[in-house]
């Protein structure tokens, strides 16, 4: 399906609530992480991992974003942008928009996640599947954010943010890896969110899994983004 390393969105377009009032006026990419922007580390660490080319998906101030990471050469990377617009997309929605400049297959990586997964092993993963979709899990037992997926033997047997259940042990990782098809069939109106694209994939069989053994971070929080900062600072 793929000559190399996929594309990745990255969806920076929120409104980043839990981390005001840091983003009343930046965007949560730009928030200071040991003096450079969040996505500057997010950049890095994707380049670490052989990824070549970055679509970011913005809205929310996005243009300040635009202007510090420019066409992500310095990073190694080659970045384009694609703009919510004035009406708010939803993350589903975002993606959808993006697809012009992301292909037939890409990765799907969430605005404030810092993963140092293998991401090479991911993609063979989704390409030996032959499914639509594939969402990355860790068994997080409820210890870095609440569980919300149901897996079971490499199977994804539910997932919600909202409808948890006691069988679920592991939670969506921040990754996931999608084909354009995955995204054919949006609401006729509304936000339109990637937990309910995800949730249709479950539902026709098409949703691939993979469990990943390192932690994840992320800037989600107060509490993350101090977490983060420690980890690469290397205490911890």
């Amino acid at each position: 399906m793929s000559n190399g390393t996929l594309p990745v969105a990255i969806l920076a377009g929120g409104l980043a609530t839990r981390l005001y009032p840091i983003t009343w006026e930046q965007p949560k990419a730009l928030v200071d992480v040991n003096g450079e922007p969040f996505v500057a580390h997010q950049l890095r660490v994707l380049r670490r991992q052989g990824i070549e080319r970055v679509v970011l998906c913005v809205g929310h101030l996005g243009e300040q974003i635009v202007r510090a990471v420019g066409d992500g050469g310095r990073f190694g990377v080659n970045v384009s942008y694609s703009f919510d617009g004035p009406t708010l997309l939803g993350t589903a929605g975002a993606i959808r928009k993006a697809l012009p400049q992301l292909g037939e297959a890409f990765f799907v990586l969430y605005g404030d996640s810092y993963l140092e997964c293998d991401f090479r092993r991911v993609q063979t993963a989704f390409e030996e599947s032959g499914k639509r979709a594939l969402m990355t899990v860790y068994r997080n037992e409820g210890r870095w954010d609440t569980s919300n997926v149901e897996y079971c033997e490499g199977r994804i047997l539910a997932y919600s943010k909202e409808q948890r259940t006691e069988r679920m042990h592991h939670i969506d990782y921040g990754l996931g890896l999608f084909r354009r098809t995955a995204f054919a069939n949006p609401p006729d109106s509304g936000c339109w969110e990637l937990e309910a694209v995800y949730r249709e994939m479950i539902r026709q069989g098409q949703l691939a899994a993979f469990e990943v053994t390192h932690r994840f971070y992320e800037i989600g929080s107060m509490a993350g983004l101090e977490e983060l900062r420690r980890h690469l600072a290397g205490q911890e």
